[in-house]
């Protein structure tokens, strides 16, 4: 019997993953797709998003949402069982594609797909690995360039577990840095790659299905050459960051709302916001995207009849973000 081929897209924060599975979606050609979506945090958005593109392969069935706690701390309890519901469907997907949080560390997901439940009816084809390479020639990864990861940087340390599992790295936003820049850091993040690593660039996520799908790396039978510094724990989980969720109340004037969403990730250290506006008078619901300086709003799709219409932002950042004062800034 073949086995399914699952790809995993995994990237830190902000990096273009959503927008990566949304244009593969458009561009899939009919291929049945199921989705498994993990979010850090207690709202789920990018489910949401990816219901709202308005793309028939988008249906609620086949997007599974895991909310709430990275992927890799809940496998047992929250991963395994739904992949088993969707293999044990009377037509299972095609292909698997499972969306991580932007916290998650790829190896303890590859590892679950040794597990006797499930190994002989999947397989991963390859772990996809976004890169918002503007961040990085930012300084975001402040130790991007070293050939290890840094203990001391909670940042770099995720980015490195994800390009160690990594069969193809790609190279987003590349129309946000000069070509100088963007060489430089392409270099640095080369010399973090296993050999025969394949990376490409990509601006908003548009990389063709035929270049994600069928990389037949088995990822899962390869672990041995994709190290993890936590491979000495018997168990990690990510202390380092905190998220919580902000119900800001209706957003009559979107612009100055970007602009204060912009002050008050750089004042408080914001690493990632998103979530949904209300904008008054508008029949369409807002989508806000933030992440380091860069604040993107736009409607994605009409409020529902009876549903309600909610301001909702999720707010992800390093452990000792001062809740009560973001909360106060966004809902000023």
């Amino acid at each position: 019997m073949r086995k399914i081929p699952a790809t995993i897209v995994t990237g830190f924060l902000g990096a273009g993953k959503t927008s990566l599975i949304r244009h593969l979606l458009a561009h899939g050609h009919g291929r049945r797709i199921a989705l498994v979506i993990n979010e850090f945090g207690a709202l789920g958005i990018d489910r949401e998003l990816l219901l709202g593109c308005g793309d028939a392969a988008c249906t609620a069935e086949d997007v599974v949402e895991l909310a709430n706690g990275c992927i890799c701390c809940t496998v047992a309890e929250d991963f395994l069982p739904a992949l088993t519901r969707l293999l044990d469907r009377a037509a299972p997907p095609e292909h698997i594609i499972i969306e991580t949080s932007g916290l998650a560390l790829p190896k303890p997901l590859i590892q679950a797909f040794l597990w006797p439940e499930i190994r002989a009816r999947v397989t991963v084809d390859g772990v996809v690995t976004m890169i918002d390479i503007a961040a990085v020639a930012e300084g975001r990864f402040a130790d991007a360039a070293l050939p290890k990861p840094s203990h001391d940087n909670p940042l770099e340390e995720v980015l490195g577990d994800q390009l160690a599992a990594s069969d193809l790295v790609i190279l987003n936003k590349t129309d946000l840095i000069a070509a100088a820049a963007l060489a430089a850091a392409e270099r640095a993040i080369a010399a973090r790659l296993r050999p025969g690593v394949s990376m490409l660039r990509a601006m908003h996520g548009r990389v063709s299905p035929t270049v994600l799908l069928g990389l037949a790396a088995a990822a899962e039978e390869d672990l041995a050459s994709r190290p993890s510094h936590h491979d000495s724990e018997a168990e990690h989980d990510h202390e380092d960051f905190e998220s919580f969720v902000v119900a800001t109340g209706p957003i009559n004037d979107p612009a100055s709302f970007a602009q204060r969403l912009r002050a008050v990730m750089a004042q408080h250290g914001i690493l990632r916001l998103k979530g949904f506006l209300d904008v008054p008078g508008a029949a369409f619901r807002q989508v806000v995207q933030a992440v380091g300086p860069r604040v993107e709003h736009y409607f994605d799709r009409p409020w529902a009849g009876g549903e309600a219409r909610l301001s909702r932002l999720v707010v992800i950042g390093l452990k000792g973000l001062d809740r009560a004062a973001i909360a106060a800034a966004l809902e000023a």
